[in-house]
């Protein structure tokens, strides 16, 4: 049995399907518009009757954090699942063609966005958290002079070295820049007047990298499983699919964990049901919970089709729906880095 299909384009049990290219760019603008959505009209929605102040153009810090979440998301998953996909046992037989063949890489265009996303945030720390309105109103050199600027900075320039390491003949050393990305993340995330800040950056460091192998290798997974289309096996895709889950089911547990500790520290227990539906923070994270929870089922209803349908390629079909709440979860997660913390000690 091998993943050709009789009918191209048609799906008989929810395995790869090959679409039109306008079919698919039609999807992608949708998706992408909704998912910018939910961080430009983000913070008005969520701060409607809490009381709360917005920052000055928190609908655009919103939206360029997401996309750096995503830029970062992009490279990450494709290094972890290139190198899960060595490890296909059966991979190697097909016939006529170079074996372990990866996707084309989008490494490359998700530096240059991240980097573009980056020097936004910058110029926005430049101008002391407000909107600049022309080069004259952003300070760069007072950058070196702040640690929101500083970690600023380097966000900018661990995105050039990552795409100078994509273009390079060794592609995977972008890991150590992307690395220091997620670590000017986390330190950002939790300034020094944050009670516990080494604990809440380092929650924040493992809900980060977890959350970015589990988005960005199920992406790359899925663009895999369509290039091995034909090329062969159902079990080398089913065998890539389950080397995934089982990663993912410990990537799910850890972004579980640290998320839970990370919101009891922000809310703690006696007043985190009231702040759910009362605070902008909480009313975000809450959607963000649902849509994680929605995820976790996705996830569980294809990991039960890669176990037990005949066709263990049918899993692609829920595998597909969960890539699209993740995308959604990145939106929420960068709506709530734009919204006011409600820290109650």
């Amino acid at each position: 049995m091998t993943l050709t299909r009789p009918t191209p384009g048609v799906a008989d049990s929810g395995g790869p399907v090959r679409r039109t290219g306008a079919g698919r760019a039609v999807a992608v603008l949708v998706l992408v518009t909704l998912a910018a959505l939910i961080p430009l009209l983000g913070p008005s929605t969520a701060l409607h009757g809490t009381g709360e102040a917005a920052a000055p153009g928190a609908g655009g810090v919103a939206l360029l954090r997401t996309v750096l979440f995503a830029a970062l998301c992009v490279p990450v998953g494709e290094l972890f699942v290139n190198r899960l996909a060595h490890s296909v046992p059966g991979a190697e037989k097909a016939t006529g063609r170079p074996p372990l063949a990866v996707p084309r890489s989008w490494s490359p265009f998700a530096a240059v966005v991240g980097f573009v996303a980056a020097l936004g945030l910058a110029s926005v720390v430049a101008t002391g958290n407000l909107v600049p309105g022309g080069l004259s109103d952003m300070d760069i050199g007072g950058l070196h002079a702040s640690r929101d600027g500083r970690l600023a900075l380097l966000e900018v320039n661990a995105f050039l070295v990552a795409g100078l390491c994509t273009l390079s003949r060794r592609p995977a050393t972008q890991m150590w820049p992307l690395a220091a990305v997620i670590v000017a993340e986390a330190l950002r995330a939790h300034p020094p007047t944050e009670q516990s800040p080494l604990t809440g950056s380092g929650l924040t460091l493992v809900h980060l990298t977890c959350a970015a192998l589990w988005v960005g290798g199920l992406l790359h997974a899925l663009r895999t499983l369509r290039l091995w289309h034909g090329r062969y096996d159902t079990g080398a895709g089913a065998a890539l699919l389950g080397l995934y889950a089982r990663v993912a089911a410990v990537l799910l547990a850890a972004i579980t964990a640290t998320g839970l500790w990370s919101s009891l520290r922000r809310m703690p227990p006696g007043t985190i049901v009231e702040q759910l539906t009362t605070t902008a923070y909480g009313r975000a994270l809450l959607a963000k919970v649902l849509l994680v929870a929605t995820v976790a089922a996705l996830a569980l209803w294809a990991r039960s089709r890669l176990r037990r349908a005949a066709d263990p390629l049918s899993a692609c079909a829920p595998a597909r729906a969960e890539v699209i709440a993740l995308g959604l979860v990145v939106a929420v997660s960068g709506l709530l880095t734009a919204l006011p913390v409600p820290i109650r000690w």
